[in-house]
């Protein structure tokens, strides 16, 4: 769940207070005025309920269900089944709803599945007072709530739908011949801002050790990428396609970073070792957010792979206590920069040890305290919630997975 408060439209608007956007002359269609408003009428706080559609639209051309998005849009739809998107209402986020009351669980579903309809339909689920006192439109697939950040949530806004301008030798965007009568076309869909609605926290949101808990737009700011003009979208959504790729890829999170080892003599019976990891690839924080953690070693292995001594350890991340109280360290690498491990050490006599680094990536590991510290105070859940603590702390730990393993030779006089 991301932790956090306040309005969709204060985010926006704190955004462009910092980005000098005034313009004298009159805007144009595709300013970053005109995109800015756009956005900021796109993520108003809460999003609209779609209402009825129109009278000439199909049970498919109305439907919020992305299986219907699918009938045209495959490649799409497949994409975006793969990405953390489709899973951002999950059992990690499930179990805490019924701790919650409906207020605060709509907070997290600002980001987590923001629709009106989806917030419908988790109040009828979980029977809060404010629930609908009717059943939901049948445009509403029943389980709308758990799918996630669906297609409708970015692109559909009163029956409308949205999205970027058409590339060159497709159909143009609003036409009456075409499903739900095309699609009105807008820059926004390739601008950095539109991902910030959910990915940066406005100047008054929660922060920790005075640093925002989520503040990857700004640091994209003022990363290369920025200035190199690469936004969010160009790494996230390569070619269009609904990837959102991040540190829970190994590929991804592979392109982000430069890892080298040296190993030498040092004399005296001595070897040093160094390695490096820097943060080449990613247009922000390695990594950008509190969850996850990189843990690299240095260490020396006999013939068969075995540690035999840990040299050095190092660990990548910001780590705040579970109650987000405090800060604990933060030692990310901001764009651009990069992170040392060194270590001196006694040369072993076996000519088969080696030095080798070893990089894990622990996509949940915040989580996965967050979890277990639930689990060791008993909390009073009923089985169902229980269930899913359980369940989400073991879809978090397996999350993990080693990204990679460089081995040098101990060199010798």
């Amino acid at each position: 769940m991301t932790p956090h408060r306040g309005a969709r439209a204060a985010r926006v608007a704190a955004l462009l207070a910092g980005m000098a956007l005034a313009c004298a002359a009159a805007a144009s269609p595709e300013s970053p005025e005109a995109i800015a408003r756009f956005l900021e009428r796109h993520w108003a706080d809460p999003v609209a309920p779609q209402g009825n559609p129109p009278a000439r639209f199909s049970a498919l051309e109305a439907s919020l269900d992305p299986a219907a998005c699918g009938q045209c849009h495959p490649q799409q739809l497949q994409d975006w089944r793969s990405s953390l998107h489709a899973r951002t209402v999950g059992p990690g986020i499930l179990w805490q709803f019924h701790l919650m009351g409906q207020e605060s669980a709509n907070e997290c579903m600002r980001c987590h599945a923001p629709l009106a309809e989806q917030k419908s339909l988790l109040a009828l689920e979980r029977g809060w007072a404010h629930a609908p006192a009717t059943p939901p439109p049948r445009y509403v697939p029943p389980d709308l709530h758990r799918g996630g950040l669906v297609c409708a949530a970015c692109h559909v806004r009163r029956h409308t739908r949205f999205g970027p301008p058409p590339l060159p030798g497709t159909p143009r965007s609003v036409d009456a011949s075409r499903p739900h009568a095309g699609f009105s076309a807008t820059a926004a869909f390739q601008d950095s801002r539109f991902c910030s609605a959910c990915h940066q926290f406005p100047a008054d949101g929660k922060r920790v050790n005075g640093k925002l808990l989520e503040n990857t737009y700004e640091e994209w700011r003022e990363s290369p990428a920025a200035k190199q003009g690469r936004s969010c979208q160009s790494c996230h959504m390569p070619e269009r396609r609904h990837l959102w790729r991040g540190i829970h890829d190994a590929t991804m999170t592979r392109r982000a970073l430069e890892i080298s080892l040296e190993v030498g003599n040092g004399g005296r019976g001595h070897t040093w070792a160094r390695a490096r990891l820097a943060n080449v690839g990613a247009g922000h924080h390695f990594p950008t957010y509190l969850v996850p953690e990189i843990v690299a070693v240095l260490a020396l292995v006999d013939a068969s792979g075995a540690i035999r001594s840990e040299l050095k350890r190092h660990v990548i991340g910001r780590r705040v206590d579970i109650r987000l109280s405090g800060e604990l360290a933060d030692t990310r690498i901001a764009a651009g920069g990069h992170a040392m491990l060194e270590a001196s050490f006694a040369t072993p006599p076996s000519k088969d040890w080696r030095v080798e680094l070893r990089v894990h990536v622990h996509p949940a590991a915040h989580y996965e305290r967050v979890f277990r510290d639930a689990l060791e105070r008993q909390l009073r859940l009923p089985p169902e919630a229980l269930a899913l603590l359980r369940q989400a702390l073991a879809q978090a730990e397996a999350s993990g997975y080693e990204l990679e393993r460089v081995s040098r030779p101990i060199p010798r006089r």
